[in-house]
């Protein structure tokens, strides 16, 4: 499942209506472990209690023996508990002689919510802990995911009584996000490229840019990225990360390395319930028409070959950006050829949903692709952004739209 689908099922659950966050909680854990896409058989929700410098057991389900209501684990008799800062998500043995006698050995556990400290360090307020086989960096990947979207709803929960919309403000943001944004469209030695954005606000998550590189400018970064969640926390994660990028191109350095650093200023900067994906190419004046690229957690951009109905899905090279600091990100590349056609898109697009909550999804791209292939990028980014409106007018859900098409034309 890739990250950005996995984000949107939980964000999807956890948007219901609940009497209380635990039973929020809750649900989510339920609907994991039901979910035979996933690989978890059980869990467990543990509730941080400061002053007895304990988590308490709030909820039990899955295929072990039940644990008595209200049992405590001593922080103390867990120093693995400190890793939680810095990993957001940890794997271990169990130590505790009780809870072996329930089954369980081995198990991946989660910190959500706000932290609190205890004897100078800070721990999560819940603990979500699950048993699977697969334990895997993937898998961690995953937990890292359902643990930020828990938060982020936690967080909303808690400021939605408080919180005031500035009109004013939100006006000056919204200029300052269009003044970052270049113009739609680009012409770059062989190639056209075309890029457009729609917030499903007043301002968004999603952006694009083009990014000269070099003194002679001989390569073309391309960039499409999408800050989770919509609205100002979004927009000012978007705005953070693109203006980082063009910083960070001017130093030339490898397009992996210059990920890696992304993640970490993402990871320090922002709250922990927050998370980017981020598509990365660069075009080059290589005669065999190069490109490479690094793909951060997003939606598989669409590479279509002149003359064939051969598409190829430019697959993540590494988890989105944020909530594992000490992720790898390695870089692919594609060989363009006149006519061939790349189109990067955000969950905007695919998630797109109709009255009866059908997405539009990646098959439709691809339809629309091969039937416009022959026109401009200009011409194939409106008709999709065209259509994907007209597929969800009368839906319930909208989310930031981004295309960017780019095609070799020598």
């Amino acid at each position: 499942m890739y990250h950005r689908k996995l984000h949107k099922t939980v964000e999807k659950i956890s948007s219901q209506l609940y009497a209380n966050e635990e039973e929020m909680l809750i649900s989510v854990l339920n609907e994991l472990i039901q979910d035979d896409n996933n690989a978890i058989s059980g869990g467990r929700i543990w509730k941080l209690s400061p002053e007895k410098k304990a988590y308490r057991l709030v909820y039990q389900n899955g295929n072990i023996d039940q644990i008595n209501e209200d049992f405590l684990i001593p922080i103390k008799d867990y120093p693995l508990f400190e890793l939680f800062l810095k990993e957001r998500t940890i794997f271990g043995h169990e130590t505790n002689h009780i809870l072996r006698k329930k089954g369980i050995f081995k198990y991946a556990a989660s910190a959500v919510g706000n932290r609190t400290k205890i004897d100078g360090l800070a721990y999560y307020e819940y603990l979500l802990a699950v048993n699977s086989t697969d334990l895997t960096s993937e898998f961690k990947y995953s937990l890292n995911i359902i643990a930020t979207v828990l938060t982020s709803k936690i967080k909303q929960w808690r400021t939605a009584s408080s919180q005031k919309t500035l009109k004013a403000d939100i006006n000056r943001a919204r200029e300052l996000q269009k003044s970052i944004l270049p113009q739609h469209e680009f012409n770059y030695y062989d190639y056209e490229v075309y890029g457009a954005t729609i917030p499903a606000e007043i301002i968004g998550g999603d952006f694009f840019d083009y990014l000269e590189i070099g003194e002679d400018k001989d390569r073309l970064g391309i960039v499409l990225g999408d800050a989770a969640s919509k609205g100002i926390s979004a927009a000012a994660e978007a705005m953070y990360i693109s203006g980082a990028l063009r910083m960070a191109t001017t130093f030339e350095i490898k397009i992996s390395t210059m990920m890696k650093r992304m993640n970490r200023l993402v990871n320090q900067i922002f709250s922990d319930d927050r998370f980017s994906s981020l598509f990365y190419g660069e075009l080059t004046r290589d005669k065999n028409g190069l490109f490479i690229y690094s793909n951060a957690g997003h939606n598989p951009p669409i590479f279509l070959k002149e003359g064939t109905d051969e598409i190829q899905l430019l697959t993540p090279t590494g988890p989105v950006l944020g909530p594992a600091p000490r992720a790898v990100y390695t870089t692919e590349n594609i060989n363009f050829h006149k006519g061939d056609i790349l189109l990067i898109y955000s969950d905007g697009i695919t998630e797109a949903a109709d009255v009866n909550y059908d997405f539009y999804g990646e098959e439709k791209i691809m339809e629309l692709l091969l039937k416009k292939r022959t026109l401009s990028p200009r011409e194939i980014a409106l008709s999709l952004i065209e259509d994907v409106i007209l597929f969800e007018k009368d839906g319930q859900y909208s989310d930031d739209k981004t295309v960017v098409v780019i095609k070799k034309i020598k």
